[in-house]
C-alpha cells in the first residue's frame, strides 16, 4: 500500500467519528495506552479543564514552565490553522513529518483496539490524537505535560492520565446536551479530572459549580487553592500590545508583569496559571524575573488578535455567551473602536440567540457567514434571520462565503464614521482558523513582496 501523505493522513483521522460528538468511556483509549505502554505515566502532569480560557490558561502555564528551564509538551484543542498545533514540544507544533510518524506507530496498535469494538465504537478522532500527543511527549521526552481535555472531563480521553494538578477555569453553561443542563451538572463531569492527592487550582466559580468542586476536593483530598483566597489578580492597567498585572504569588505580589493579551478575564487567567505552575513545584515561588518573563513571551493566536490594520482586523475565538461577554468588554477597552463591525460564523449547536444577544451593544453592524470546513456550521441565511431579531434589518449583512464577508465587513469599516473604525471576526473557533489562514497569509504575502521591492 503506498505511503499516505500528510493530508491523506489528516483526512483519515478527522474521518471517524468526530470530536463534537461524545461516546462517553474511556475503554478505548484505555486499551490504546496500555498497548503502548501506558506514555502518559511517564511525566508529570498539569490538567486544565472549564468552560472558557482554557487554552488560554494551558499557553501561560507552559510559558512559565519553559521560562523555569523545563521541557514541555502541551496537548490543546481545537486548533486554529493546522492539526499539529494540538501538539507542541517546547511551544513548538510538532512537524508534519513528526505528526505522520506519529501516526504511523500507532496505526496497528490503533486497528487492534478497532477491532474489538469497545462499547460499540471503534476509535474516535480525538482519542487517537490523545494517544499520539501521549507518545510524542514519552519520546521527546517532556519534564512536565500540560493537558487541556477536549470536552468535560470525566470521560475525556485526556483522564486517562493523572494530573497532579487539576487546573478548573470558569465553568458556564455549553455543550448542555452532552454535559447537562445545570452548572452542578457541568461541574461534576468537569470535576473528574481532580485525582486523589492532587492539587486544584480552581478559578472563581458559580455557587452551584463550586459546591460540586469542592466536594469532590474533599472526597479524593486534592488541596485546595481558591482565587481570591490563594491566589488572584490584585491589579491590572493597560499597556502597549497587551497589559500590566501585579499577580499575587506564593511569597507576595509580583509587579510589573507584562501580558501580551487583552482583557479582564486573561488577567485573571494568568493569575490561575501563576498558581498552577507554583502548586506543580511545590508552593515554591518563582523569582520575579522568571514570571516577568514567562508571561512576556505568552503567544496565543485568535484571541484578540490584530491581524490587520487600516481598518483593523481583530480575530477572537468566543464561541459561547460566557466567552463573548469577555470578548465584548475587552475589545470595547483595548481598541474602542468606532465603527465596530462584526464577521459572526456559528455552529450549529451552540446557544446562538445568546451569542448575538452578548454581542449586540458592541457591533454596529454585523456581516454573517457561515464556517466552510465543517457541515457543523449554521447556514448564514439561518444565521441571518436570527440576527435581524436582535439587530434589526438595517444592521445586518448575509455574505455565505467568509472571503467575501471579510471584504465586506472591511468595506463597511472604512466607509462609517469618522472614528478609528474596526472589525471583529467571532463565534466559532474554527471560523477564526479560517480567517486568520486567509488575513495572516494574505499579510504574510504583501510582506515577502515589500521586500521584493
Amino acid at each position: 500500500m503506498p505511503t499516505q501523505t500528510h493530508a491523506e493522513i489528516v483526512r483519515t483521522l478527522t474521518g471517524r467519528w468526530p470530536e463534537h460528538r461524545v461516546a462517553p468511556s474511556l475503554g478505548r483509549i484505555r486499551a490504546l495506552t496500555e498497548l503502548l505502554g501506558d506514555p502518559q505515566h511517564a511525566y508529570p502532569v498539569i490538567h486544565l479543564t472549564g468552560t472558557n480560557g482554557k487554552g488560554s490558561t494551558a499557553a501561560m502555564i507552559e510559558s512559565l514552565l519553559r521560562a523555569t528551564g523545563l521541557r514541555t509538551g502541551r496537548f490543546t484543542s481545537p486548533h486554529l490553522s493546522s492539526i499539529n498545533e494540538r501538539i507542541t514540544i517546547d511551544g513548538e507544533p510538532i512537524s508534519d513529518r513528526r505528526f505522520d510518524e506519529l501516526w504511523r506507530e500507532l496505526e496497528p496498535y490503533v486497528e487492534i483496539v478497532d477491532a474489538q469494538q469497545i462499547d460499540g465504537v471503534a476509535m474516535t478522532f480525538f482519542e487517537i490524537i490523545t494517544g499520539m500527543a501521549f507518545a510524542a511527549f514519552a519520546d521527546a521526552p517532556v519534564d512536565v505535560a500540560v493537558l487541556e481535555v477536549g470536552l468535560g472531563g470525566t470521560w475525556d480521553a485526556t483522564n486517562v492520565a493523572d494530573g497532579t494538578v487539576a487546573v478548573v477555569t470558569p465553568i458556564d453553561l455549553d455543550h448542555t446536551h452532552l454535559l447537562g443542563e445545570t452548572l452542578a451538572e457541568i461541574a461534576a463531569e468537569k470535576a473528574g479530572i481532580i485525582k486523589p492527592g492532587a492539587h486544584a487550582v480552581l478559578a472563581g466559580q458559580p455557587v452551584e459549580a463550586a459546591e460540586v468542586l469542592l466536594a469532590r476536593c474533599t472526597e479524593v483530598g486534592a488541596l485546595v487553592h481558591l482565587e481570591g483566597v490563594d491566589f488572584g489578580l490584585i491589579e491590572r492597567r493597560l499597556g502597549v500590545g497587551g497589559q500590566l498585572l501585579r499577580l499575587n504569588g506564593a511569597e507576595g505580589p509580583v509587579d510589573e508583569v507584562f501580558l501580551p493579551l487583552y482583557g479582564a478575564h486573561q488577567a485573571a487567567n494568568a493569575a490561575q496559571a501563576l498558581a498552577a505552575v507554583e502548586a506543580f513545584l511545590g508552593m515554591k515561588a518563582l523569582g520575579e524575573d522568571t514570571v516577568r518573563g514567562g508571561f512576556a513571551a505568552v503567544e496565543f493566536p485568535g484571541r484578540l488578535e490584530l491581524v490587520r490594520r487600516s481598518p483593523s482586523v481583530v480575530l477572537d475565538a468566543a464561541h459561547n455567551p460566557h466567552g463573548a461577554r469577555a470578548t465584548a468588554a475587552a475589545i470595547v477597552e483595548a481598541y474602542d473602536f468606532n465603527p465596530l463591525i462584526g464577521v459572526l460564523g456559528v455552529m450549529a449547536d451552540k446557544d446562538v440567540d445568546g451569542l448575538l444577544r452578548t454581542y449586540e451593544p458592541v457591533l454596529d453592524r454585523v456581516v454573517l457567514t457561515q464556517v466552510a470546513s465543517t457541515s457543523r456550521g449554521m447556514p448564514a441565511e439561518e444565521l441571518g434571520r436570527l440576527a435581524e431579531e436582535i439587530f434589526g434589518p438595517d444592521r445586518i449583512t448575509v455574505v455565505s462565503r467568509l472571503d467575501e464577508a471579510l471584504e465586506e465587513a472591511v468595506a463597511q469599516a472604512d466607509a462609517e464614521g469618522a472614528g478609528v473604525a474596526g472589525v471583529l471576526v467571532t463565534g466559532s473557533v474554527v471560523l477564526v482558523g479560517e480567517a486568520r489562514n486567509l488575513l495572516v497569509r494574505e499579510s504574510d504575502e504583501s510582506d515577502d513582496e515589500d521586500e521584493d521591492e
